[in-house]
């Protein structure tokens, strides 16, 4: 599988990551139940086929059932630490030694000693709350531990895109994991275009929309099938060459093997990076390519 840069990081990571949400929630309508011993060893599974097919980027967070998801990942990480690029998160609203103790936490259960990438784990930010993070605590405490070998780069994720914008004049701050899939695009009007030009990673959540695209079209298109959806939400991720990864929740290593095998056999058409995003763009590109002979 071809790797992309993650930015200034210099990381090589997999288009595709595995989002470590999954492993902490039950949905019993799918027959998925990390909680017990055959959901916990199907994790496991789902974890090594990933790492087995190049799929590199491994993203959790404390959060994600308390620590559950973290625990989970850590049991592969004892056998397979090298063969991965591993994120994680602390929660924005904590203080300078609340982040420094969630960091710890999160390396015993993760059972390493560092963490490629440690995000500020958020959904979107006021004023305050930005000023809280660049100087009330948890960005020095990053800091602190990036200096002490324990995080190699910081991060920060946001639903809404545009509230972390003001971050990006922060050269301390590597990586940003946005919400950016085919039904949500605004992050193409504005964030993308500066994460770019700082040469910042990016990484997509709702990646495959949380199944929101799935579930309206199947009242609105119900002759889409699931999996078609499912394809064209993943190309849509794989074709923004200022994307470096997509997080994708899978649980079963059925799914792994369906995702690995698009990326590596698909290439994208048009980089769409370079798509128009209002009506008079179109108008201008549809003519230009009309007037072309």
């Amino acid at each position: 599988m071809l790797k992309r840069t993650l930015g200034r990081t210099g990381l090589e990571v997999s288009p595709i990551a595995i989002g470590g949400a999954a492993f902490a929630y039950e949905h019993r309508t799918q027959g998925w139940n990390p909680f017990v011993e055959e959901g916990r060893h199907m994790v496991y599974a789902t974890l090594n086929a990933c790492l087995d097919r190049g799929i590199n980027y491994i993203d959790t967070a404390p959060a994600y059932g308390n620590g559950y998801s973290e625990t989970l990942v850590g049991e592969v990480m004892k056998t397979r630490r090298q063969d991965c690029v591993l994120a994680s998160k602390v929660w924005y609203e904590l203080d300078h030694q609340g982040v420094i103790d969630s960091v710890h936490q999160s390396l015993k259960r993760l059972q390493t000693d560092y963490i490629d990438v440690l995000q500020i784990h958020g959904r979107m930010y006021t004023s305050a709350e930005v000023e809280h993070i660049l100087t009330g605590g948890p960005l020095d405490a990053l800091l602190a531990l990036r200096e002490q070998g324990k995080v190699g780069h910081i991060g920060i994720t946001a639903e809404e895109p545009w509230t972390v914008l003001p971050f990006l004049a922060h050269v301390s701050i590597d990586v940003y994991q946005i919400a950016y899939n085919f039904i949500y695009q605004a992050a193409a009007r504005h964030f993308l275009i500066d994460a770019a030009r700082a040469n910042v990673g990016v990484v997509s959540m709702r990646t495959m929309t949380s199944g929101v695209l799935q579930r309206e079209a199947s009242y609105l298109a119900p002759q889409w099938s699931a999996q078609e959806l499912n394809e064209v939400a993943l190309k849509f991720a794989l074709s923004d060459s200022r994307l470096h990864a997509g997080i994708v929740g899978m649980r079963w290593p059925q799914e792994v093997e369906q995702n690995a095998a698009l990326a590596e056999r698909w290439r994208p058409p048009i980089d769409f990076a370079t798509m128009p995003r209002l009506t008079i763009e179109v108008y201008k590109s549809d003519d230009t390519q009309c007037s072309q002979p």
